[in-house]
């Protein structure tokens, strides 16, 4: 398969300036939220500010990059981010470009944006913001499995680089952790919530407790999805049902498309695999016979659903988790990417220790075997996800 389009990053320093000077307002007023992030944290990038860093964020809301961009305001920065192609629609797409955001097509080795990563990532002073979870989890104060590219893309270019220079220079990683947190009266704005959902789905309300009302309409919504994928309902264990829904729905997709399963990847990875198919339908392939509306619509409860389980509100019966797991039934009930208005939040930032590069690169060079690489790449991840995890916690 050929590169798919590729839309490169238009940065413009002076716009970029002048929008963050006022940009605080744009997320209040238009977002309904405000950033908060400590000063000792910021003091931690702004004394790297003169080094090559690479920001790592959870991604749990689809505000996350409004937040990074208010972030970038504050820290007094111009970022680059790389961005999934699907956001870069009419305007927000063209803004996107001005502010230094590059598309990424998931699912495909997009080799133009690797190209993009590694040229950017070489510049002296380069900022660039990747979310590792590589998509949205929806999920308040848990991060899905970082995926290693970020790492992987930021050694290769700190390899090209010590052989330009013939030294190794200071290549940083810093964990980002948001966190959204509600302000106004959530009980309301719950109870709101569920009865519009009850309503829709014409479930019956005794107006018990909150979390016995969501699971009422969350145990709706599961029947409803089973009898139209076909699943054969054999266990009571809402996990394993959630489980079973979805390996159906993917080799559902998978089927359609001839594509060959790979069992070994994440369902998120094979999901874009089935999207990166679908985009590249001809005109005539998008027939009645393949059903494309509802191949993609499976596609996006696919993402919906991926990182939910059952016992995440129990576990922690916070307002953020009920708005979390309220918002993922609204998308699937009413068909919208962007669930109503649940009142005025705060993003709290907080940002972890930066990882300097350098300091693994003895253990890394290239004369040394790929597993050890590997390993290290691994390792790496792996200690910037649990970072970000221990201060979503």
């Amino acid at each position: 398969m050929s590169d798919p389009k590729f839309i490169p990053p238009r940065q413009n320093p002076l716009l970029i300036r002048l929008v963050q000077s006022i940009f605080y307002l744009v997320t209040y007023f238009a977002f309904k939220f405000r950033l908060t992030v400590a000063e000792e944290d910021l003091a931690k990038v702004r004394a790297i500010a003169s080094s090559r860093v690479v920001y790592l964020p959870n991604h749990s809301n689809l505000d996350d990059g409004v937040a990074v961009f208010q972030l970038s305001a504050r820290i007094g920065q111009l970022f680059h981010y790389v961005v999934a192609i699907e956001a870069f629609q009419g305007v927000v797409g063209k803004i996107l470009q001005l502010v230094g955001a590059y598309s990424l097509h998931r699912g495909v080795g997009d080799r133009s944006s690797v190209r993009q990563t590694l040229n950017i990532l070489q510049q002296p002073r380069c900022k660039l913001v990747i979310f590792p979870e590589g998509g949205c989890s929806y999920q308040n104060d848990t991060v899905i499995p970082f995926r290693t590219g970020a790492i992987e893309l930021s050694l290769k270019a700190l390899e090209k680089l010590v052989k330009q220079e013939n030294t190794v220079p200071n290549f940083y990683l810093v964990p980002v952790s948001l966190k959204y947190c509600y302000l106004s009266n959530t009980k309301e704005q719950i109870d709101r919530a569920l009865e519009r959902l009850e309503t829709a789905l014409l479930v019956k309300s005794d107006r018990s407790d909150a979390y016995t009302r969501l699971r009422a309409i969350a145990k709706k919504v599961l029947n409803n999805l089973e009898a139209e994928y076909h699943v054969t309902v054999e266990q009571t264990d809402w996990n394993q049902r959630l489980e079973n829904l979805r390996k159906q729905m993917l080799g559902y997709c998978e089927a359609k498309l001839d594509i060959a399963a790979k069992n070994q990847l994440p369902n998120r990875e094979r999901v874009y695999r089935v999207q990166s198919v679908l985009r590249n339908l001809s005109a005539s392939d998008r027939t009645a016979a393949i059903d494309y509306e509802h191949l993609y619509l499976t596609t996006v409860r696919l993402l919906n659903f991926d990182a939910i389980y059952d016992g995440y509100v129990a576990e922690k019966p916070t307002p953020e988790r009920f708005f979390a797991t309220i918002d993922r039934l609204e998308r699937e009930v009413f068909a919208s990417d962007r669930p109503r208005f649940k009142g005025r939040r705060e993003i709290i930032a907080k940002i972890g220790t930066p990882i300097n590069l350098k300091d693994y690169w003895q253990e890394y060079q290239s004369d040394r075997p790929t597993a050890s690489r590997i390993q290290i790449i691994n390792n790496l991840t792996e200690m910037v996800q649990q970072e970000v995890q221990t201060n979503l916690s």
